[in-house]
């Protein structure tokens, strides 16, 4: 069965902290060209999001719980945290309301997704299972003033799955900020998860999850996270046959 109370610990240790304050985790779609290409999905002329439940962080070191039945994909992202809320941000605006980043993944059940996709339903559980999204801790922006440098890298197995950089991003952190900000507004804690490099792959309960961002011009290692995968006991269970 579920484990309720690492649930609560993992929500008490986000309590207090910026992220553990935001009400929304706002993940951007394809905004890596190769990444589009792999899942031949079209590339976007402007940037697209949809919404995870922030009941999906998991911390460092916790367990990644998949759901009996779901064939699920990892998919490394630079995280932005948002300082203080922000509307109809301009480009040139944006660094005025970001706090800092951090390093997540953005889990995905990628067969739930295609089956709903298909059916043209919306595929908010295939992103939004408890543990789904992995998150390290943030660090502040003026550690990094150009964050568009780093080097995101994921192995499973010690097999490295996921190697690209955040300068390859379509669209750039502003110009998302800008977007969102002219939709919804981004309050204080809120997350963006700014779109993942191509690499994406399936991760099977036994296997470990080591995910890491690095600044290529030091070779320093600015954060990573350590994630074992596990099979959830109880709840949703996927069988096609049923959809």
């Amino acid at each position: 069965m579920f484990n309720s109370s690492k649930t609560m610990m993992a929500n008490v240790a986000l309590t207090g902290s910026l992220i553990g304050r935001g009400k929304k985790i706002v993940a951007i779609g394809r905004n890596y060209l190769d990444h589009a290409k792999e899942l031949n999905n079209k590339v976007p002329k402007e940037p697209f999001f949809f919404l995870k439940p922030t009941s999906s962080y998991t911390l460092n070191g916790n367990k990644i719980e998949i759901p009996r039945g779901i064939v699920a994909h990892h998919e490394i992202e630079l995280a932005v945290v948002i300082g203080t809320q922000g509307r109809d941000v301009a480009q040139a605006d944006a660094e005025s309301i970001i706090a800092g980043y951090a390093l997540a993944i953005d889990m995905t059940a990628r067969n739930l997704q295609d089956e709903a996709k298909k059916q043209g339903l919306p595929w908010s559980a295939a992103k939004g299972f408890d543990t789904f999204t992995p998150i390290g801790d943030y660090f502040p922006k003026a550690r990094f003033p150009a964050p568009e440098t780093l080097r995101l890298q994921l192995r499973v197995n010690g097999v490295v799955k996921q190697d690209g950089s955040t300068a390859d991003m379509i669209f750039k952190i502003p110009r998302l900020i800008e977007h969102i900000t002219s939709i919804m507004t981004l309050e204080a804690g809120d997350v963006v998860l700014t779109g993942t490099p191509a690499g994406v792959g399936p991760v099977v309960p036994g296997d470990m999850i080591e995910a890491r961002l690095l600044n290529p011009a030091n070779k320093e290692l600015v954060t990573f996270l350590n994630m074992a995968v596990v099979e959830r006991q109880g709840g949703f269970e996927y069988n096609k046959k049923d959809n």
